[in-house]
């Protein structure tokens, strides 16, 4: 009896340090001339040890290298092809980008990314948004892939109140758009996704932010309804659930869909800095802990990004988050 309760714990033990490895994956932008080839970076991911990809876009090179490695996707529809995902063109996205693969692991797959009804960028998507998801939704399904969940990537920059994170709230004329898409996400038992940066957050308020609490290496830094505050990931992460919580989705979980912070090119962006927080974050959302709000769980959550990338639009330091170099030697020596 006593040797069967000890190899029922080792497997307990086996399954749970599994299931916590599981919880951090990385980024795969394509956003420069000098990476290496899909197959190369799909090499790299396995002998990392990393089992969770994004993509953002269906790359037919990575897509083909991913097959038979069992390295979990998200699959992203950029916010360009929303429009053309009516019900049938739903079915064809799906026939061509998940059917035609049937060695990958597709997790989830985002339907837009950071589509901001107060972004000028992004504002013109919104009303394909919701209607593409549920297509794409009704086309896994009757393909008989309903586990594959659908969602969409959202961001902080949605949030009008964020501080104390109990606080959290969505922008008013943000509410029209994103309580349609909560309401699906909780009848479909799928996440939301959502981009968290302390960086940016850290950057734009370093008057009263202190970068101790942006890389977890700060002590409690404030109470927020009897719940201890020591890093700024745990209160942007609560900030967001509060938003959503208000909208009826209190029981939708959070996948952190992308989160990092440069090396170079901006403010407090420096390697020491850029590894301090990589390194930190990794063990913090595998630790089990949670955030005060949702505690004693691992937080899934995609490292942003896999590779510099040096034709990033933007600002010089978007060319800077990869925690590999281009030639695949490893920025900070992280350990997935």
């Amino acid at each position: 009896m006593a040797a069967k309760f000890l190899l029922l714990s080792m497997l307990f033990l086996k399954l749970l340090i599994f299931s916590d490895a599981q919880s951090v994956g990385v980024c795969n932008g394509r956003v420069g001339n000098n990476l290496p080839s899909p197959q190369a970076v799909v090499d790299l991911y396995k002998r990392s040890g990393i089992t969770r990809m994004r993509i953002y876009d269906p790359h037919p090179e990575t897509l083909r290298a991913l097959g038979g490695t069992n390295i979990e996707l998200i699959l992203d529809v950029p916010n360009d092809k929303l429009q053309e995902l009516s019900a049938g063109g739903a079915k064809a996205w799906v026939q061509n980008n998940i059917l035609s693969y049937p060695g990958v692991n597709f997790r989830y797959i985002s339907v837009g990314n950071e589509v901001d009804p107060n972004n000028r960028n992004t504002a013109g998507f919104v009303t394909y948004v919701l209607p593409a998801m549920r297509n794409v939704q009704q086309a896994l399904r009757d393909a008989g892939l309903a586990q594959i969940k659908v969602s969409t990537a959202t961001y902080t920059g949605l949030l009008k109140d964020s501080s104390p994170p109990s606080d959290g709230v969505f922008h008013d004329n943000v509410i029209g758009y994103i309580q349609p898409i909560i309401t699906f996400l909780a009848e479909n038992n799928s996440p939301m996704l959502a981009n968290i940066y302390p960086y940016f957050a850290y950057k734009d308020n370093s008057n009263v932010i202190k970068l101790s609490f942006a890389l977890f290496t700060q002590g409690v830094e404030y109470n927020d309804q009897g719940r201890d505050y020591s890093n700024l990931f745990d209160a942007m992460y609560d900030a967001h659930h509060a938003a959503q919580a208000r909208l009826g989705g209190a029981n939708v979980p959070i996948v952190v869909s992308e989160s990092g912070w440069p090396s170079a090119e901006g403010f407090g962006a420096t390697v020491e800095n850029a590894g301090n927080y990589y390194r930190n974050l990794i063990a913090h959302v595998k630790s089990g802990k949670g955030t005060p709000v949702k505690p004693g769980r691992a937080i899934e959550t995609y490292l942003f990004a896999m590779f510099d990338e040096n034709q990033k639009p933007g600002d010089a330091l978007e060319k800077h988050f990869g925690v590999f170099r281009p030639d695949q030697s490893s920025k900070y020596g992280l350990r997935f």
